[in-house]
């Protein structure tokens, strides 16, 4: 979209291109020999993309952007980390992206293990899983109306319900842990959309948003 986007038009950009990926109708654009070239030396993509590193959440696809569109994280989970909040500081304060996607998914397999280890005879995860999974926990323990370390029932627990919550528990941390991403929010240059991808249809769903799209 180049100067003088605004974090409504990115947003909007965005999602006729998600529409255009969930009616199997990409134009795949900038993704050829020229772009390639036009980028050897300089960045200056639209925005940042937060997600989870599952395989199926391929950013530029689900967008049907091309290089150099999209600043993307992705980890498990799609947790926050110091490593996180740097990537999206500097996609913020250097590359002067407008929007920051944090993107959520369903059927995820981070939040499945999260539920798991709540039940009585959850096999211990190794430390480094342990590490990401720890971040769901406490969504799941909310969906599961029990905020104590009593073991819960996972066949019981909405793990759609545990992702949403997860999802807000990720945007709210993200601007709670960054001065850079919460100043830009109140000088309305920048704006956080949080949104869940829906496996089956293909389409990102807004759940979240704090600044003005």
């Amino acid at each position: 979209m180049g100067e003088g986007a605004t974090p409504a038009s990115v947003w909007t950009d965005l999602r006729r291109g998600n529409d255009r990926f969930v009616g199997g109708e990409p134009l795949h654009p900038r993704q050829d020999v020229d772009r390639r070239a036009e980028l050897a030396f300089v960045q200056t993509p639209d925005a940042a993309l937060f997600g989870c590193s599952d395989s199926r959440l391929a950013a530029e696809i689900i967008f049907d952007k091309g290089l150099g569109d999209l600043f993307v994280v992705r980890n498990a989970g799609q947790v926050i980390s110091d490593s996180v909040l740097g990537s999206l500081e500097y996609a913020v304060a250097v590359l002067r992206v407008p929007l920051i996607l944090v993107l959520g998914h369903d059927g995820c397999g981070a939040v499945r293990a999260a539920i798991d280890s709540q039940a009585a005879d959850a096999a211990p995860l190794p430390a480094h899983i342990n590490r990401i999974i720890e971040k769901i926990v406490p969504a799941v323990r909310r969906v599961a109306g029990s905020t104590d370390a009593t073991p819960i029932d996972p066949e019981q627990v909405d793990a759609l319900a545990v992702g949403r919550e997860h999802l807000r528990d990720t945007v709210s941390e993200l601007v709670e842990r960054s001065e850079v991403i919460s100043a830009a929010v109140a000088e309305g240059t920048l704006a956080i959309v949080g949104a869940n991808y829906r496996l089956l249809e293909g389409r990102a769903v807004p759940d979240i948003v704090v600044g003005v799209v």
